[in-house]
């Protein structure tokens, strides 16, 4: 992936282009893009793949693309299906359990230099 933090991202971005990492048994991420401010983020998930309850300084936004997850944000947990969302605050405890094994789209504000 071609961005760097103070570079403008890449107008559009090939999937096949990009790596993916394994961050736990049962998910994996994949940079999509980023710059300073933003960063989108596909994490993939097997079934009973999880997520592990954490926070971070940073805003984030997570849609489900497909599958089933059982989230927890702050003391409020819910069950998400396909095409539902959640928002995680700044320092903010959250986490996933994957129910049937999908994907998520997070959005994070400002860029997780600690994915990089």
């Amino acid at each position: 992936m071609a961005n760097t933090l103070n570079g403008t991202p890449p107008v559009f971005g090939r999937a096949d282009a990009r790596s993916w990492e394994t961050v736990a048994n049962g998910v994996r991420r994949q940079i999509l893009t980023y710059d300073a401010n933003t960063m989108l983020v596909k994490v993939d998930f097997d079934q009973g793949g999880i997520g592990s309850r954490h926070q971070h300084v940073h805003t984030q936004l997570s849609y489900v693309e497909s599958g089933v997850f059982a989230v927890t944000v702050g003391d409020e947990r819910q069950v998400l299906r396909a095409g539902d969302c959640f928002y995680a605050a700044s320092n903010e405890w959250h986490g996933v359990e994957c129910l049937e094994a999908g994907v998520l789209l997070d959005v994070f504000n400002p860029a997780r230099t600690d994915f990089l």
